[in-house]
């Protein structure tokens, strides 16, 4: 059974603090997962991960979610990609070390969008490296973008082009939120369970991010997995906090902490 994981940007980096990662956390976190992967032979993962404070801020600064055309934004483009590499550099390390096998699959280097949208990337290559009991490690990162010059292509971008192709039967977003609140800012009154019937209702209550984030906050994350599971009737996705340990380890071992994301016959 396949698995996506992604780990928030504000779950690994101190998001208001630039190139700041949160060494601790990334070392629980891997420990949940390796115990989970040991303690579950059938299970096989994909991990996705946000920039957070390293490549937010230049993306901002550039606006290279919107286009990239003068050499100033090409200039950007180069750096947000710098700047994800090397939050993901630290990933892989942390991770290894915790005896994980991961293997980094950049899109900047595999995948192409147009007008913002991922359009290509062949999962082959990933589906080879999980066939080998290997764990895929892909992050948001810069793309070529057939119309734009460039773009941005958030962990939820990819999940959402990899996941049919990859027949993923759960998505786990990993955030320092509880799930979807139903009075955010507040954050009194969680929701436990979002589907096509109940959206409309809860939509207006739905926040961005408290922090820079170029790629959507709240709203574009239950926005594509609510599009994505209506296309995949089996398909879920929870939204969680990874704050609290061990939650990440029971989502895995199929728990469901947050706010739920499926089609109304789950």
């Amino acid at each position: 059974m396949l698995f996506f994981l992604k780990l928030g940007g504000s779950l690994i980096t101190e998001k208001s603090s630039p190139h700041t990662p949160r060494i601790e956390t990334l070392e629980r976190l891997a420990l949940e997962i390796s115990t989970a992967l040991k303690n579950q032979p059938e299970l096989a993962l994909v991990i996705g991960h946000g920039s957070g404070s390293f490549g937010h801020v230049a993306a901002y600064k550039y606006q290279t979610r919107m286009g990239v055309q003068t050499g100033e934004q090409w200039h950007g483009f180069a750096e947000v990609w710098q700047e994800a590499r090397a939050l993901n550099q630290i990933v892989v390390e942390i991770f290894s070390r915790a005896g994980l096998p991961v293997i980094a699959f950049p899109p900047s280097a595999c995948a192409s969008a147009d007008k913002g949208q991922l359009i290509d990337w062949n999962p082959r290559l990933i589906q080879f490296a999980l066939q080998a009991n290997l764990v895929p490690l892909i992050n948001g990162d810069v793309a070529f973008d057939q119309s734009w010059g460039g773009t941005i292509l958030s962990t939820e971008d990819l999940f959402f082009h990899l996941a049919p192709a990859l027949d993923a039967r759960c998505i786990l977003l990993a955030g320092i939120e509880a799930g979807v609140w139903e009075d955010f800012p507040v954050c009194s009154r969680l929701i436990p369970k979002i589907t096509l019937s109940n959206y409309k209702q809860i939509a207006n209550s739905l926040g961005g991010s408290t922090a820079v984030d170029v790629t959507g906050g709240m709203i574009q994350k239950v926005n594509n997995m609510l599009s994505l599971t209506s296309k995949l009737p089996d398909l879920k996705a929870l939204i969680f906090s990874g704050e609290e340990p061990g939650l990440v380890y029971q989502a895995l071992n199929g728990s469901q902490p947050g706010t739920l994301i499926c089609n109304e016959n789950i």
